[in-house]
């Protein structure tokens, strides 16, 4: 039941601890798991920190010695750990704890099956897909990288980036890069860089390590946090063995902090050879094409027409001079064979004309209406008839 108090009738402190912890004592005995943060000895007692994976949460932990040596080896600080353990409350201090009576270290199968669950379903989401990859600019003007303190990553990227293109700035967040405070350092140092425009790509580097020693570049909350980043990512986490989750969301995954600074940063001298070569070839194409056009020109300078443009104005007046005396002469033969054809055609009808019939000594009969008599029997007595010889004609009558 709920406790009853008022501003008259207040409950003094130690209810209310001892509430506290009657209620905590409720819960029982837990398995929890969680990520040693801090780890000290003191005498037959250990004393914890454990820290949730995910969250920015801790608890303060107290171990027997044997209890936690019974784990062999011991965990270490940063290793994952389950602990069967039993909730206190202190209330003399007002402070909560965790009694741990057994200690079980997550194994390295049990990590690598977590983290295949895990990929497996933010593959599921589209967080790797290829099509998500942005392609990195050809010359950012300002790099974030995101590295550990003094760390030979960090060294590798500034000095082969410088050495490829020295007029590269950086803006280098330094953080822890293990540890169980690795994820929301790296986490925060990454949406700094985001949200500078002046950054156009983020390098997230790391050296070599254990499999646990890269466990936070596998972590859920960091892999979200680069897939809703907005600036393209370059993963560069151990070495080319190495692959944890964060390779896989990135843009692009770099097999060395060395090979990411090659990626992401042109090699001066190559771009310089480049330029070189292409002014090269196209000193080459053009040269070749002027070669080539002068030589046209020349073989076309070299054709008569060009050489002696008088002497192809004369040739083709003598062409239009022949052409003329052969059409004369064309047309003069067919004018010829016309008046031939003429002729013949004149002589055929005289020959066949009535006239030259009459002028043999024949004559045409006729009636008055011009029709011609062709027999006696056509005619009456007493009928006038008209007869034509070749030169003159007369007139008849029909007497029998």
């Amino acid at each position: 039941m709920p406790l009853e108090t008022s501003p008259d009738a207040p409950v003094p402190v130690r209810t209310v601890l001892r509430l506290v912890g009657e209620w905590i004592g409720k819960l029982g005995r837990v398995w929890v798991e969680g990520q040693i943060a801090e780890l000290s000895k003191r005498g037959n007692t250990v004393y914890l920190t454990l820290r949730d994976p995910v969250a920015a949460v801790s608890v303060r932990v107290i171990c027997p010695r044997q209890v936690f040596e019974a784990t062999d080896p011991a965990p270490a600080d940063g290793a994952r750990v389950v602990l069967w353990a039993r909730p206190d409350f202190s209330m003399t201090k007002g402070s909560f704890t965790l009694s741990a009576l057994e200690v079980r270290a997550v194994g390295i199968g049990e990590l690598l099956a977590r983290l295949e669950r895990l990929r497996r379903a933010l593959a599921a989401e589209g967080l790797f897909a290829p099509e998500r990859k942005r392609r990195l600019p050809f010359l950012p003007g300002k790099v974030g990288l995101i590295c550990g303190r003094g760390s030979a990553a960090e060294r590798d990227v500034l000095e082969n980036a410088a050495r490829r293109w020295p007029a590269v700035r950086f803006r280098v967040e330094q953080v822890a890069v293990q540890g169980p405070y690795a994820v929301s350092e790296v986490t925060e140092a990454l949406s700094a860089l985001d949200a500078d425009a002046s950054v156009e790509v983020i390098i997230i580097a790391r050296g070599g390590g254990s499999i646990e020693d890269l466990l936070p570049f596998s972590d859920e909350t960091l892999v979200r946090a680069v897939a809703a980043c907005r600036t393209p990512v370059v993963s560069a986490i151990g070495h080319e063995q190495d692959m944890p989750l964060l390779d896989l969301v990135a843009d692009v995954r770099a097999s060395t902090p060395t090979d990411a600074a090659r990626r992401v940063v042109p090699d001066i001298g190559e771009q310089l050879a480049i330029i070189a070569e292409l002014r090269s070839r196209a000193r080459r194409q053009l040269t070749g094409r002027l070669d080539r056009e002068a030589a046209w020109l020349a073989a076309i300078r070299t054709r008569p027409v060009l050489a002696n443009p008088a002497a192809e104005i004369e040739r083709r007046h003598e062409q239009v001079i022949a052409l003329a005396e052969r059409a004369r002469r064309c047309l003069a033969a067919s004018l010829d064979r016309a008046g031939t054809d003429l002729l013949h055609t004149r002589a055929r009808l005289i020959a066949l004309s009535p006239a030259a019939t009459l002028r043999r000594g024949y004559a045409i009969v006729q009636r008055d209406d011009a029709t011609v008599v062709r027999a006696a029997d056509d005619v009456l007595p007493g009928e006038s008839l008209l007869v034509r010889f070749a030169a003159d004609q007369i007139t008849v009558t029909v007497s029998d």
